[in-house]
C-alpha cells in the first residue's frame, strides 16, 4: 500500500534555496568531492557542519508542525548518496539547475527537491522508529494499511474490528498494538486527523457545514465543539485564512 501519496496531496512540498541558519535540507561533499550526505531535519540542520562541504542549503516547507509525519521524524536524519546513486543523480541535477539559473530553474528545483524528499522519507519508513508515533506506526507492516486507510477516508465512520480486519488483526491485538507503536488510540488518531483536514479546508474558505459532513461528523454542532476543544478556536475563526512560510501564520485571504 501507498503510505505517502495522501500525506503529498494533502501537504504542499516547496523547496527553496535558504542559508544554513534556516536551512532544513543540506547536501554535503564527499571525501571524492562528490555529494556525500543529505541532512534533512529542523530549521539550522547543517549550522554545525563546516561550512567549506557544502554544497547545496534549502528550506523545505511541507506543513510544518501540522503535518503528522513531518512531526514524527527525528530531529536530523543523515542519508548517505553513496548508497543510492537514483539520488545522487537528483542532488547533481539540482546543482546544475541552481548554478545555470535558467528560466525556470526554481520550479525544476522545487520539483527535483520534492522528489527527493520522497526517497528520504522512504528510507525512514524502512528503518522504522522507536519512538511511537506516525512514523512507527507506517513502518509497520500491520498497522499501515489501517493507518492509510484513515488518511484515505477520512470521513468514514470506522470503527475498531473495521480497521483490524483491514491490519489482520484481532480486534484486542489491534487495539493494544495500535497504542503502543502510534502512542494514541486509533479513534484519537482519526480524530485529530479529520480535524487537522478541516482546518485546511476552512482555511481554504470552505462552508462549517460542509466541512462537518465532509469528515464525518452527525452535526456543525458537534464538530464546533469538536474543533474548538482541539484548537481552542471556533472553526468560523479560521474560515477563509491560509498558511503561509514555514512559520505557518495565518493571514486574511
Amino acid at each position: 500500500m501507498d503510505r505517502l501519496t495522501t500525506l503529498m496531496e494533502r501537504f504542499t512540498l516547496e523547496v527553496k534555496p535558504a542559508t544554513l541558519r534556516t536551512a532544513t535540507l543540506v547536501v554535503t561533499t564527499g571525501k571524492d568531492g562528490g555529494s556525500g550526505h543529505v541532512w534533512f531535519g529542523r530549521p539550522g540542520v547543517g549550522s554545525d557542519l563546516p561550512a567549506e562541504t557544502v554544497r547545496f542549503s534549502a528550506e523545505v516547507d511541507w506543513g510544518g508542525s501540522s503535518n503528522p509525519l513531518l512531526a514524527a521524524l527525528p530531529d536530523r536524519i543523515c542519508f548517505d548518496l553513496s548508497r543510492d546513486q537514483e539520488a545522487a543523480s537528483l542532488v547533481n541535477l539540482m546543482l546544475s539547475e541552481l548554478a545555470a539559473a535558467r528560466c525556470g530553474s526554481a520550479s525544476v528545483i522545487n520539483r527535483l527537491g520534492e522528489v527527493m524528499v520522497v526517497r528520504l522519507l522512504r528510507a525512514q519508513i524502512e528503518a522504522g522508529s522507536t519512538e511511537p508515533g506516525l512514523l512507527a506506526g507506517l513502518s509497520d507492516a500491520r498497522l499501515n494499511r489501517a493507518i492509510v486507510a484513515i488518511h484515505g477516508n477520512p470521513g468514514r465512520n470506522w470503527r475498531n474490528d473495521d480497521l483490524a480486519g483491514i491490519a489482520g488483526l484481532s480486534l484486542s491485538r489491534f487495539a493494544e498494538t495500535f497504542v503502543a507503536v502510534v502512542g494514541e488510540t486509533p479513534a484519537a488518531y482519526l480524530r485529530r486527523w479529520r480535524l487537522l483536514l478541516a482546518r485546511q479546508d476552512l482555511q481554504k474558505g470552505d462552508r462549517v457545514e460542509a466541512v462537518a459532513r465532509r469528515y464525518g461528523y452527525q452535526s456543525p454542532e458537534g464538530f464546533a465543539r469538536a474543533f474548538r476543544q482541539h484548537y481552542g478556536q471556533k472553526p468560523l475563526a479560521m474560515r477563509g485564512t491560509r498558511r503561509t512560510g514555514a512559520g505557518g501564520a495565518s493571514v486574511p485571504v
